[in-house]
């Protein structure tokens, strides 16, 4: 396993070790020993798993304290855009978004620390998402920002006519407006 380091600290690439031999392949999705060698100490306590078609926006979303979620997301299925918008006020990247390609065939996963929000869009036909979590939902912590607002200027990597959203997330306040602290 490696761990790749992106533009924005504390946000990382995991890139599995895979094994392929005649009969397919074999890869660690998770290893919590090496995870803490590396530095990334979470206590996952859920999986959670999503199907989607393609055109799909599942996003921005997050939980402000106490009920912040750490995840560790891969594509068991498809291929998706993975985007982190970093909500953390001391950061020097505050407002910065990092977007990565997940993909069944590439098998890369985004970890994504508390203090981000996280939305994906669905590029191949279908797409599988597994995400793990190290805090239970808690709706009343839930939080959002619209995956169309103009100063993130997320590229979702899919043409206007084909996106489907939510109403729940067409809903959600641009970044300017956010009146939470993370």
């Amino acid at each position: 396993m490696t761990i790749e380091k992106t533009p924005i600290q504390d946000l990382v690439i995991i890139n599995p070790s895979v094994f392929n031999d005649e009969r397919g392949y074999f890869f660690e999705a998770y290893n919590q020993a090496k995870f803490n060698q590396n530095g990334i100490s979470y206590n996952f306590i859920q999986d959670n798993q999503s199907f989607s078609k393609r055109g799909v926006i599942r996003g921005l979303h997050l939980q402000i304290n106490p009920f912040a979620q750490a995840k560790l997301v891969r594509v068991l299925e498809g291929e998706i855009l993975d985007v982190a918008v970093d909500i953390r006020k001391d950061s020097p990247t505050f407002g910065q978004h990092f977007s990565v390609v997940l993909s069944a065939e590439n098998k890369k996963q985004l970890m994504i620390p508390h203090g981000f929000a996280h939305g994906f869009s669905v590029l191949s036909e279908t797409a599988s998402v597994l995400y793990k979590v190290d805090q239970v939902y808690d709706k009343e912590s839930e939080r959002g920002i619209r995956y169309d607002d103009p100063a993130l200027n997320i590229d979702w990597q899919l043409d206007s006519a084909e996106v489907i959203v939510s109403e729940k997330d067409l809903v959600l306040p641009y970044f300017k407006d956010i009146d939470w602290e993370f």
